[in-house]
């Protein structure tokens, strides 16, 4: 791939595209497991002391996407540069030294999750000294504290469209929201804004019948894994006692509005031999993973939740909650750690080869803890270690592809004018930062090229039709009672007249 040109790529996927030719989605990886190849390892150290990193995450933005937030056990945050060239001569502490953008200290305990937000300008990290922090990436300062959790901060996602709203799952049992952009009067002791949550559910994850716990035994209920799902109103949250995932609207908080396991007919008593390590969702928001300890991931589809997971793939050795999993941005790959050492890369839209066995990335000497996708660079992933390295790796075929795949696009676009056509075919997309010393975007800056916007085309006969389907009937479809307790609006089945929600979403975008 060497000698292609990029325009040229881009032009012929566009040129199918608007004249109407079916284009197949390129996975994230290649079919082959020769065709997977290590990059480099870059140490996890600081001032000559190595420590097990426990959070990796991609930047967001498609101008930092390459950079790698890792979080360690001393409570570190390093930013990793991930395209420098790397010299298999070199060793891992020399590739990272190489490849280390920044480092600084975040919190004076692990830091078991970090998370991008507002175009990668900011970061959050949950540690274990129960807080969240906020960070300008730029200036490595603290510009919030987030307390009231009573026990280490597990996992955090933040909304879908609104950085300032943020989830939070905790070792105490519950979870919390978060607006960062609330006012606050107190000040921590290193003069830090302090910030409360604006809702909490405690004992999310305990049955009504649970007897008390005793002293010691917290673990048992922590929440390990959350998610804030694409409808914007909705919290899946996954927890160390059981293997039931929930679902809970943010607009009534007082109950969980659906719930499901991977074996809907096992009995409590075998669901809480096998708690959730970790939770992910596509770019889509349609399908959802979890990492079960019971050594296989589930794959969910948020739309038919009732019929409970739509595959499992085993292989991995999933034996303490610091093994994650993740499933690719465009949902064709799943990837998870392992406590033998490896990763693994699993295929779910293979239907013809249920039974294929999955990739397998060998190369690390410990547990293999924290997985995560590129979402701009195709095929590119990180996997960390106990071993203290994190190991990039990727295809042998990369192609700095949009996240919108043409599949999407086609939907909704199956011819253009000429006039329109040439104008689109004239400006293509730039992928890659021109400048390579340039890793971050100014604060609101946002790349024009992540986002096109089509034209509507449409015949009149068209145009009614979509004008009696989408207001008339509509309208008529929620002023009755009947039809709207029949409605399988979403999983959360809420009031119609307030919010869409999770099938609302998908049908909308369709």
């Amino acid at each position: 791939m060497g000698s292609s040109n990029p325009q040229s790529f881009f032009q012929n996927v566009r040129s199918r595209e608007l004249n109407g030719f079916r284009v197949r989605k390129r996975p994230y990886i290649s079919d082959a497991a020769s065709d997977i190849t290590e990059i480099g390892a870059v140490a996890v150290e600081h001032c000559g002391a190595e420590t097990p990193p426990l959070a990796i995450s991609f930047g967001k933005n498609s101008k930092n996407s390459h950079i790698l937030a890792v979080s360690d056990e001393d409570g570190y945050v390093s930013l990793f540069d991930t395209r420098r060239k790397f010299s298999s001569s070199a060793s891992h502490q020399e590739n990272a030294e190489k490849a280390r953008v920044c480092d600084w200290v975040a919190h004076q305990n692990a830091v078991f999750d970090v998370c991008w937000i507002k175009e990668d300008t900011q970061i959050l990290t949950a540690s274990g000294d129960q807080t969240m922090k906020v960070w300008d990436v730029q200036e490595m300062k603290c510009l919030g504290v987030l307390m009231g959790h009573t026990g280490s901060v597990k996992s955090m996602y933040s909304h879908p469209t609104n950085h300032d709203i943020v989830v939070s799952g905790s070792r105490d049992g519950s979870f919390a929201l978060w607006d960062l952009r609330c006012n606050s009067s107190s000040r921590s002791e290193h003069e830090e804004r302090c910030l409360g949550s604006t809702a909490v559910v405690k004992g999310a994850h305990l049955s009504p019948h649970t007897k008390r716990i005793r002293r010691g035994k917290a673990a048992s209920m922590s929440i390990t894994s959350v998610l804030y799902l694409k409808d914007e109103v909705s919290i899946a949250t996954g927890g160390a006692v059981d293997s039931i995932l929930k679902f809970w609207d943010i607009r009534n908080l007082k109950s969980v509005v659906t719930q499901t396991c991977p074996h809907p007919q096992s009995t409590q008593k075998e669901r809480r031999l096998h708690g959730i390590s970790s939770l992910s969702q596509d770019l889509n928001g349609v399908f959802l993973s979890a990492s079960c300890m019971d050594n296989r991931i589930y794959l969910y589809n948020l739309l038919q939740l009732d019929k409970g997971p739509l595959r499992s793939f085993s292989g991995c050795r999933i034996g303490s909650f610091y093994v994650k999993a993740a499933i690719s941005p465009d949902a064709t790959n799943v990837m998870s750690g392992s406590s033998d050492g490896n990763a693994y890369i699993w295929q779910p839209n293979q239907v013809d080869k249920p039974k294929e066995d999955p990739v397998v990335l060998k190369g690390h000497g410990g547990e293999v803890t924290a997985v995560d996708w590129c979402r701009f660079e195709v095929g590119k992933i990180a996997t960390s270690s106990d071993d203290f390295t994190i190991r990039l790796w990727n295809t042998k075929s990369i192609y700095c592809l949009s996240t919108r795949s043409p599949c999407s696009i086609r939907r909704r676009v199956m011819a253009i004018p000429s006039a329109e056509c040439r104008k689109l075919m004239m400006e293509e997309p730039g992928c890659l930062t021109k400048d390579p010393d340039s890793l971050f975007l100014p604060t609101g800056q946002i790349d024009p090229s992540d986002t096109i916007t089509m034209p509507k085309v449409s015949t009149p006969e068209a145009q009614k039709k979509r004008f009696f389907s989408g207001s008339v009937l509509n309208e008529a479809f929620e002023k009755s009672p009947e039809a709207t307790s029949r409605s399988p609006s979403s999983v959360l089945n809420p009031p119609s007249s307030i919010k869409r929600t999770i099938r609302d979403y998908f049908l909308g975008a369709s």
